[in-house]
């Protein structure tokens, strides 16, 4: 072998053994790579994981229901749980049997459950009389029948009251069930169509939606919920055990709307109908002597067809009344074909205050004493109808306020006297004078179509502007039927008079409401005719505002403004319109003795 292939193999030989090393360099850093690679996919795989994995954690159900401890019981009504925030327990399994707290009953199942504290009574109103139990009792009085159960039916802790839930659906057309880890009472009273699915699959059902979300409790395979909210890929659920919760979307099917009924007759509540179109007018009267001028009163009217006397006030917060009823009167509105509908008020006379006309209510034998007197003073004077004006009603009293006015109404059925009730137009702060309740129970609704500006309102402003009536009509027609709603006008006005607040009344006022208002305002009721003379005798004329629909003036005099939003013809009329469009009972006006002859043609024009 020559020098020269001796050199040739030996550089071949470094070129293998080169070759060979970039190979173990090459594998060596493939190896690296991978095992990083691995490494990362390990480590997002994990993350993935734990983001995306379904959580197996289980809900504290106890702090889902709200219970504090093993005797008391949650309640679900109608796929919403109920919890009270003052941590009175809702519901108790007492000896054996399931109890409802009484504000649940009244809030969620069965309204017209009554529970008077003060005299330890459980009242249920049907329409000829009261079901009535006291306190640790199995016997109960179903109007004047004495009935039983196998169970203590009313049960107390302090002013805490809790009614046995079989004797509730005695009288409340609903179902329930009670289950135990944990003890719920699952009820429903709400029969509407709802949209119901079956399950594909055993699923978690979870406190909120997404797979993290802790599990209440795990629906079988085939299950009815009841879908309640529809986000996509989570579908809201309610199982039929009382858990409300999260499902996803792909483990339902056969998604259809269902309607359950229960075989369950609601009391009828009968009711008296006049076969005329109202026209009725209060007529104010503070005396007996005022009763002697009733053909006076309405000589001058046409069409009325109904007169109500304020004759009946409260005398004390016992129950006792004062009467201003006269036989007399009624004859001789019968003799014109008048009915007379007496009006029963809680103002102007012996009480004049929220807290009165509270205890008034709040107490059965208070209220028992007053329907029975003023009963047995229309019976006396021979009136055709009762005309109820309670204004002095607080949040507070809403709940014996209503149980009055059932009562009442039971007692006038019975008797052959008209209820008419009058409620302010509807806004969210009365809306515990329940006007769905007074609806069903009362014969005749009418809303006060006035006072949008009172003597005590920080600005000048309409008595009654069309958009406030017609808002008022629209928002009571929610809850009463058309042919039992009766809308009242007036028959006055006010004139107003502002001025700029002093810098010593803006801040005497700062903080209050008033202060909002920069002008200093006071107002006068003005009759019809007196608001006419008073235009005259400032030499103004008006103008049509047709915001309000009605004549308007203002002038300058006496170092401020006067400012008057007439009730005449014109603005009569269109609230006219809005009755006859909407076919009403019937109008009323207050008060005789404010109007306009002229005004009683324009009325039998749209109501006759």
């Amino acid at each position: 072998m020559d020098e020269r292939e001796r050199r040739s193999r030996a550089q071949a030989k470094r070129r293998q053994m080169y070759r060979r090393a970039r190979r173990r360099q090459r594998n060596a850093r493939l190896v690296v790579v991978m095992v990083v690679v691995l490494i990362v996919a390990a480590i997002g795989g994990s993350f993935i994981w734990k983001r995306y994995s379904p959580s197996n954690e289980k809900a504290d159900l106890k702090e889902y229901y709200g219970l504090t401890n093993d005797e008391d019981y949650a309640v679900v009504i109608n796929d919403q749980v109920i919890k009270r925030e003052d941590g009175i327990p809702s519901c108790r399994n007492i000896d054996g049997q399931v109890y409802l707290e009484y504000s649940i009953v009244r809030d969620y199942v069965n309204k017209r459950f009554y529970w008077d504290s003060n005299e330890n009574v459980l009242l249920y109103t049907l329409p000829t009389g009261n079901v009535s139990v006291a306190v640790g009792s199995k016997d109960y009085t179903e109007i004047m029948e004495k009935k039983s159960e196998d169970y203590v039916i009313l049960k107390t802790e302090g002013k805490t009251a809790y009614i046995a839930v079989p004797f509730i659906m005695q009288y409340t057309d609903m179902d329930y069930h009670a289950y135990e880890g944990p003890n719920r009472v699952v009820i429903t009273n709400d029969f509407h169509e709802k949209t119901v699915a079956d399950l594909k699959r055993e699923t978690a059902v979870r406190y909120l939606g997404g797979v993290k979300s802790p599990i209440l409790t795990t629906a079988k395979k085939a299950d009815v919920v009841t879908v309640l909210e529809d986000e996509d890929d989570w579908q809201k659920v309610a199982t039929a055990d009382g858990f409300i919760g999260y499902v996803p979307s792909n483990a339902l099917k056969n998604t259809q709307k269902e309607v359950v009924d229960r075989a369950f007759s609601e009391p009828q509540y009968s009711n008296i109908s006049v076969d005329y179109t109202i026209n009725m007018a209060w007529h104010n009267v503070t005396s007996d002597y005022a009763n002697s001028f009733v053909l006076e009163t309405i000589a001058g009217t046409k069409g009325l067809t109904t007169i109500a006397p304020t004759w009946f006030s409260v005398a004390d917060t016992e129950g006792n009344i004062n009467s201003l009823a006269s036989s007399s009167y009624v004859n001789y509105a019968h003799q014109s074909n008048l009915d007379v509908w007496a009006t029963l008020r809680d103002f102007d006379g012996g009480i004049s205050s929220f807290d009165e006309t509270y205890q008034l209510l709040s107490y059965t034998s208070h209220r028992e004493r007053l329907v029975n007197q003023v009963i047995a003073q229309a019976l006396q004077s021979g009136i055709d109808g009762v005309n109820l004006d309670f204004e002095l009603i607080s949040t507070e009293c809403g709940e014996h306020y209503i149980q009055f006015v059932r009562e009442l109404s039971v007692k006038c059925r019975q008797n052959g006297l008209v209820l008419s009730i009058d409620n302010y137009v509807p806004q969210v702060y009365n809306g515990h004078y329940d006007l769905e309740e007074q609806a069903i129970v009362a014969d005749y609704i009418i809303i006060m179509g006035y006072d949008e500006h009172t003597a005590g309102s920080y600005e000048a402003g309409s008595v009654a502007s069309y958009n406030y009536v017609k808002q008022g009509i629209e928002d009571a027609l929610k809850s009463v039927p058309s042919q039992k709603l009766v809308t009242a006008v007036p028959f006055y006005t006010r004139l107003w008079f502002e001025r700029p607040k002093t810098e010593e009344e803006l801040a005497e006022q700062e903080g209050t409401e008033a202060a909002g208002f920069p002008m200093a305002v006071t107002s006068t009721a003005l009759t019809m005719g007196d608001a006419r003379s008073t235009l005259e005798i400032a030499g103004v004329s008006t103008q049509w505002d047709e915001e309000t629909r009605q004549n308007y003036a203002q002038w300058e005099a006496d170092g401020g403004t006067y400012k008057i939003w007439l009730e005449d013809l014109a603005s009569l009329e269109e609230k006219l319109k809005l009755i006859r469009s909407e076919k009403l009972a019937g109008v009323a006006e207050w008060k005789l003795g404010q109007e306009d002859s002229a005004v009683w043609d324009l009325i039998l024009q749209y109501v006759n």
